[in-house]
């Protein structure tokens, strides 16, 4: 589905609620308090809120919010539906101010809808090993910030950058993981956890990877100080990822901080994953990923 066949979802609310639902209950509705399949009726009427149903079992309400990222929020699903095929839309992401002027709320309420929409877009972060049956694996780190002089702090003292690590299938998957440092004990754990040992590791010649090849198929690395392929022995599409995440991160959001960092790279990660789909089935797959995640704005006290 292209923006013209959405169209008439942007503009109803029964419709754009209908359309979730079919997405979260593809086989019908399903209570959340006791999970009945039957007996599940609407409820209809002029106080009745929008999707409202009630389980015929249990007797109790509950609306396609219940156990989703859209639990909670009283922001209406036409929104709701324009906001998730911005994000899935957008190569380079939107920002919640976009979002903010695009939707008529306030930017607390598209912060806040932005990283509900992420955790919606993450996927299983151990769902198969990268690859596996002797796939071409690319291994690299880069460094997220600005010039050290403007990455100041209330100390006044240069803060050492983000660095981002990068494990991308020559034409499949990528997964990329925030990290303190680029050690060599930690770098070498992360990527054996990720990666199937039958896979062919390419990587720049960082120290950090000295001894890598011995736990899988091959290791490749490129002198980037010499030159940047070498027959298949090259690391250009771990760059060109980073290429695309830091004109993201730089140009539409400016700043991210290390804290919801991994919620970014999550949304980078279920765009190049599904690039070869249309914006219309990315959009589809994210909200059939808001099921059985749910993100508050701040931690309730505890009683």
């Amino acid at each position: 589905m292209n923006f013209a066949e959405f169209a008439p979802y942007f503009a109803e609310e029964s419709k754009a609620i209908g359309f979730i639902e079919r997405l979260i209950w593809p086989d019908g509705p399903v209570c959340p308090h006791c999970g009945a399949y039957e007996r599940q009726g609407h409820i209809k009427g002029k106080s009745a809120r929008p999707g409202l149903r009630k389980c015929g079992e249990c007797r109790k309400q509950y609306t396609y919010k219940i156990g989703t990222v859209f639990e909670g929020s009283h922001i209406p699903a036409t929104k709701w539906l324009m906001a998730i095929y911005m994000m899935c839309s957008s190569k380079k992401g939107v920002s919640a101010k976009q979002i903010e002027r695009g939707l008529g709320i306030s930017y607390k309420s598209a912060w806040h809808l932005c990283h509900r929409i992420r955790l919606a877009m993450t996927q299983e972060p151990l769902k198969g090993k990268l690859g596996v049956g002797g796939g071409v694996v690319e291994v690299d780190e880069t460094y997220i910030g600005g010039k050290p002089s403007r990455n100041f702090h209330k100390s006044h003292t240069p803060q050492p950058k983000p660095i981002v690590v990068a494990l991308i299938e020559r034409d499949g998957r990528v997964r990329t993981f925030p990290m303190p440092h680029a050690q060599k004990g930690p770098l070498q754990a992360l990527v054996r956890m990720n990666v199937d040992s039958t896979a062919h590791i390419m990587t720049d010649m960082a120290r950090a990877y000295h001894g890598i090849g011995k736990h899988f198929a091959s290791h490749g690395a490129i002198n980037h100080s010499k030159e940047y392929v070498r027959g298949v022995i090259h690391t250009n599409f771990a760059e060109s990822y980073f290429s695309l995440l830091k004109r993201g991160l730089f140009g539409t959001f400016h700043h991210v901080s290390k804290q919801h960092m991994p919620r970014y790279l999550r949304e980078f990660e279920f765009r190049w994953n599904m690039r070869h789909d249309t914006d219309g089935e990315r959009t589809v797959a994210a909200i059939k990923g808001a099921k059985g995640k749910r993100l508050m704005y701040r931690e309730p006290l505890k009683a």
